[in-house]
């Protein structure tokens, strides 16, 4: 298993990659996201772990940014499930389906090899049959009866 990548956050909001012993910017943290290098944001004089509030803060220069990934309805509905009592499950929803949706495009085949229409074909049905396993594994834990079965 990899080592975690240690980044220092400062007080004067400089970030220390302990690592390559330099300063980084939120530039150079999104560039380990998108090489899968994993890393943790510890504050300095607390200790506490500051990854997550970091991520955000790169989520939201992309958002602010070009075109963004979340809507504003999405946004809305996202944040509805704050506090909730299906909170921990939505979560745990959206990430198994960033998951499968991550897995998926690594079995995609390349653009130009073997028929597309096909790969797409089976990709799309081999995703309705994991969806459906999904959605009836939280609906059950949530206590409702599987889709087409009514309670007796």
């Amino acid at each position: 298993m990899p080592d975690t990548r240690i980044i220092k956050k400062y007080p004067n909001r400089r970030l220390y990659d302990t690592e390559e012993s330099r300063y980084i910017t939120l530039a150079s943290i999104r560039e380990l996201v998108m090489q899968g290098i994993d890393f943790r944001v510890l504050d300095t004089n607390s200790g506490e772990d500051l990854t997550r509030s970091i991520l955000l803060q790169i989520m939201l220069e992309e958002e602010s940014g070009g075109e963004p990934l979340f809507s504003a309805p999405m946004l809305a509905q996202i944040i509805r499930y704050y506090g909730g009592t299906m909170q921990g499950m939505f979560a745990r929803y959206l990430e198994e389906s960033l998951t499968l949706f991550t897995r998926q495009q690594e079995r995609m085949p390349p653009p130009l090899g073997g028929d597309a229409m096909k790969a797409m074909t089976d990709l799309a049905r081999q995703n309705i049959r994991i969806w459906t396993e999904m959605q009836s594994s939280f609906l059950k834990a949530a206590g409702f009866p599987p889709p087409g079965k009514d309670k007796e």
